[in-house]
């Protein structure tokens, strides 16, 4: 009877590679709606269906989760991308496009924007952003200076997404996205373009040459 009811039965293949998969995917939503403050791993076990010793098991503490899922958060490009001679159009498209009203959110800035007043998650969320996007669009620029350009860009890309979507002030929440576009396209060819830098000392030098 017993070997009846096990051929009938089988017992579950436990698939650990799935396990972990919805540990990740369910921490990435948690992080996202809460921030690393207030997302539990109580409640991240809940929607993976799973118990909170396997979230242990498998990432050993909610601080390596969060790293985990801030690397899948910020592994897919959303704004930054194209080729280097169209970067800064492309970018102000996709990011005119990406925050108009009714688009579908932008995840990375949602748990960037939860997260980052937490110091512990905040370096967490550098290291992310510097490995991921930060890496993508410094890449792509020539000339002097890449990161810091680069991470320039990034400053504008978050400040328009925070204002247009989150805060929601009138004039860019109204904006149309062709006329936004543009402007953010004017803002971003210094940045993008630009291939050598002025040294501090070359404008001390040209203030006194010519006072």
């Amino acid at each position: 009877m017993l070997t009846l009811m096990s051929a009938a039965h089988p017992a579950r293949k436990r698939d650990s590679a799935a396990t972990r998969e919805a540990i990740l995917a369910a921490a990435v939503v948690e992080f996202t709606e809460h921030g690393y403050a207030a997302a539990g791993v109580r409640q991240i076990s809940e929607r993976a269906g799973v118990t909170a010793m396997m979230i242990n098991r498998y990432f050993g503490s909610k601080k390596n989760l969060f790293a985990h899922a801030v690397d899948r958060a910020f592994s897919p490009s959303t704004i930054v991308g194209g080729l280097p001679a169209d970067l800064p159009s492309t970018i102000a498209g996709a990011l005119a496009e990406r925050t108009a009203p009714g688009a579908e959110q932008l995840d990375p800035f949602l748990l960037l924007l939860r997260s980052a007043a937490e110091p512990e998650a905040a370096d967490i969320l550098r290291q992310g952003i510097e490995a991921h996007v930060g890496a993508r669009f410094s890449a792509l620029l020539d000339g002097s200076a890449p990161d810091v350009r680069a991470q320039l860009g990034l400053a504008l890309v978050a400040g328009t997404w925070l204002l247009r979507t989150v805060v929601g002030t009138t004039a860019l929440a109204t904006a149309d996205n062709d006329s936004l576009a543009a402007l953010l396209t004017e803002m971003l060819e210094p940045v993008v373009h630009r291939t050598a830098a002025v040294a501090p000392h070359d404008n001390a030098a040209s203030d006194t040459k010519h006072g």
